[in-house]
C-alpha cells in the first residue's frame, strides 16, 4: 500500500524545507526538533507535533532524519525515547552526515526490529533544500530504496543507490572531501581577484563558463565577494563532516592532505567564533591575515 504517514525529525536549515516539501507532496506529517518554535511554520501548514522522537515513530510509517552530529544520531535512534524504542515496523532513513559505523549499527538494530533502515545523506545546503534538488546518496537494503523513492524524489533531483549500509555515508564523505578542499581553491581565488583589484564579480562570472566552473564557485564565491556569512552550510557541521571523513580515512591508510588543510584553516575560524557562520566564510581567513 502506498506510504501516508511520516514522521520529520530535524528542521534546521536544510530540514524544514525538506519537510516542507513532504507536507506539500500530501503526506501527513508528524514532527519534532528540540526547538519547537522552528516547526511553527509546518504546525500552521497542517503538520502534527509530537513531544518526543519515539512519539513520532510511533504514529508514521515513515522515520526521516537529519540532526547535527553522529551523537544527536545516536540519542535520536537508540537513547531513551529513541525512533527504536516505539517503531514497529515500516522505514527510518537518517539523511544526516554520519558516521558509516554508526549507520551500520542503526541498520543492524532496526532490522532485528523488523524495520528497514537507509542512510542517505544530502548535498546542496540551503539552496538545494527549498527548491527541491538535493542530491541524496543512499546505503541500505535496494528494496527499502525503491519504495521510498517517491519520497525522495519531492526532495531531490539527483537520487543514487550505492550499496549496503553505510555505502551513503561514505558517499557522503567523498563529496564532502571535494567540497571542503574545494573551497579552498575558492576563497583563495576570490581573494587573490580582490587583492589585484578586479572586478570580483565580473571575474566569477567569466571563469564559472571555463574549467573553473563548480557550483562552490557559482552560488558560494558571490556570497564571499559581498561578505555574506550567512549559512547555507555551518562551519562547524563541515568541521564535523572533515573529522569523520579523515577517521575513515585513517582505517583505509589513506593520506588526505587536502583535506587536512581545509581542517586546519577551518579549525582555526572556530576558534575565532566563526563555526556559526556558512562555509564561505573560509574567504576571512585569507582577507584577514
Amino acid at each position: 500500500m502506498p506510504i501516508k504517514t511520516v514522521g520529520f525529525i530535524g528542521l534546521g536549515v536544510m530540514g524544514a524545507s525538506m519537510a516542507s516539501l513532504l507536507l506539500g507532496g500530501g503526506y501527513d506529517l508528524t514532527v519534532y526538533n528540540r526547538t519547537k518554535e522552528k516547526a511553527e511554520p509546518l504546525l500552521a501548514k497542517g503538520a502534527k507535533w509530537a513531544e518526543t522522537p519515539a512519539e513520532v515513530a510511533a504514529s508514521s510509517e515513515v522515520v526521516i532524519t537529519i540532526v547535527g552530529y553522529p551523537k544527536d544520531v545516536e540519542d535520536v535512534y537508540l537513547g531513551p525515547n529513541g525512533i527504536l524504542e516505539k517503531k514497529k515496523g515500516g522505514y527510518v532513513v537518517d539523511m544526516t552526515t554520519s558516521s558509516p559505523i554508526l549507520a551500520k549499527r542503526i541498520f543492524k538494530e532496526a532490522k532485528a526490529k523488523g524495520i528497514a533502515a537507509l542512510d542517505a545523506p544530502v548535498s546542496g545546503g540551503d539552496i538545494g533544500a527549498r527548491n527541491g534538488q538535493l542530491v541524496i546518496m543512499v546505503g541500505g537494503e535496494r528494496q527499502a530504496f525503491n519504495e521510498l523513492k517517491p519520497l525522495f524524489e519531492l526532495m531531490g533531483r539527483t537520487i543514487r543507490y550505492f550499496g549496503e549500509a553505510g555505502a551513503g555515508q561514505y558517499t557522503k564523505m567523498v563529496n564532502q572531501i571535494a567540497i571542503a578542499s574545494g573551497m579552498v581553491g575558492v576563497a583563495e581565488a576570490v581573494a587573490f581577484a580582490k587583492k589585484a583589484g578586479l572586478d570580483v564579480t565580473e571575474v566569477i562570472e567569466t571563469i564559472s563558463g571555463g574549467a573553473a566552473a563548480s557550483w562552490t564557485l557559482s552560488n558560494l564565491a558571490p556570497r564571499m565577494n559581498r561578505g555574506d556569512t550567512a549559512p547555507g552550510f555551518y562551519i562547524k557541521h563541515i568541521i564535523k563532516d572533515m573529522k569523520i571523513a579523515l577517521e575513515c580515512a585513517e582505517e583505509m591508510h589513506l593520506e588526505l592532505p587536502g583535506l587536512t588543510l581545509a581542517k586546519r584553516l577551518y579549525d582555526q575560524l572556530s576558534a575565532r567564533g566563526m563555526e556559526d557562520c556558512g562555509t564561505q566564510t573560509l574567504i576571512q581567513w585569507y582577507m584577514k591575515q
